[in-house]
């Protein structure tokens, strides 16, 4: 038995046959006996794999569900010691939901703050709400992660609905606390307009937090890959993040590491593969020569190699200058500052 314990597939062979002969009325006692050193190394989605394929072979789904809790029951002890790589710090997902917890002690301790003001009108309290919604401000990050990080791997997977739908609330939600700023700042508010829209803006912060931990993060754990995983923890810090700090004890099983950390694959036929993405020599030379500046490329042998033609130069150029040593397309008199600023590079 030994032999399929670390192997995937022969593993799942194993778990399917022991899923069939429960369904034919074997007991959990007798598999236990005969498939004991197994059952202590099944996963979670081994048995969901497993399960669904024998639906797709015929078992009907009525079958599954009513004998799902005898399944669990022969696995129970294993899935109970089974760590999920979302519960370690470091993965995106454990990151994510700290935000959040985060977020909700923030918007519980505006609750209070924005009832003593409404309460009371002291004016000295404005300044606190500032400083409150100031950090709701910061909380914009978590919003840009999942917009430029997350969503993009879930729609490699055909999983469009996050950004179709949550995109547009960000977007509500980021108005709505500039607003809420900006009233804030206005010594003309009216109190009671603050306080209305602060609570439609809670209510927002908080169905979010609650679609994200009940419709998001299962949907993207059930899809992405440990790999996809992986690629979003390198690049979170890009963005940063709301009041934490990701722990490091959450390991992938893969290790990133040079080309493997760009999000281009570079296989393309005809295309320039480029650190953050690949383009056709057309797309790269349209973009050098629509941008509103003069581009001159200098190598390191100083040998021009390039310039942009765009519409308005500053000063007429020739492709006759390609190849040529930098210092010998100017006059005498410059080539002292031309060269300085070679030097400064």
């Amino acid at each position: 038995m030994s032999e399929y314990i670390n192997n995937s597939e022969r593993r799942k062979e194993v778990i399917k046959s022991i899923i069939t002969q429960l369904h034919h009325g074997k007991s959990v006692d007798e598999v236990k006996a005969e498939f004991g050193e197994l059952l202590k190394t099944a996963s979670s989605s081994d048995i969901a794999a497993v399960e669904q394929q024998l639906i797709q072979e015929g078992l009907p789904v009525e079958e599954v569900q009513r004998l799902c809790d005898v399944h669990v029951a022969v696995f129970r002890e294993n899935l109970d010691q089974e760590v999920q790589p979302e519960s370690i710090p470091g993965h995106p997902v454990f990151t994510y939901k700290a935000e959040n917890q985060l977020l909700k002690r923030v918007l519980d301790e505006m609750d209070v703050t924005f009832e003593n003001y409404i309460t009371t009108g002291n004016s000295a309290l404005v300044q606190t709400l500032r400083q409150q919604v100031n950090r709701l401000l910061e909380f914009i990050r978590h919003y840009e992660r999942k917009e430029n990080q997350l969503f993009p791997y879930l729609e490699k997977h055909q999983f469009y609905g996050p950004s179709r739908v949550m995109w547009g609330i960000h977007d509500q939600i980021r108005a709505m606390i500039k607003k809420l700023a900006g009233m804030l700042m206005d010594t003309r508010s009216d109190r009671q307009e603050i306080a209305t829209l602060y609570k439609d803006l809670s209510k927002e912060m908080r169905e979010m937090v609650y679609k994200e931990e009940k419709i998001l993060f299962p949907g993207a754990l059930e899809r992405l890959t440990e790999e996809d995983w992986a690629f979003i923890r390198n690049e979170e810090n890009q963005i940063g993040f709301f009041m934490v700090t990701p722990g490091n004890q959450w390991k992938p099983k893969i290790t990133l590491q040079g080309e493997d950390m760009q999000t281009t694959s570079g296989n393309s036929e005809g295309m320039i593969s480029l650190s953050t993405g690949e383009l056709t020599p057309e797309q790269v030379n349209i973009m050098l020569t629509s941008l509103p500046v003069d581009i001159t490329f200098v190598d390191e042998n100083d040998r021009v190699r390039y310039f942009s033609q765009t519409p308005d130069r500053l000063f007429p150029r020739s492709p006759a200058i390609i190849g040529r040593e930098v210092q010998h397309c100017h006059p005498a008199a410059s080539v002292d500052k031309v060269q300085k600023i070679i030097d400064d590079f």
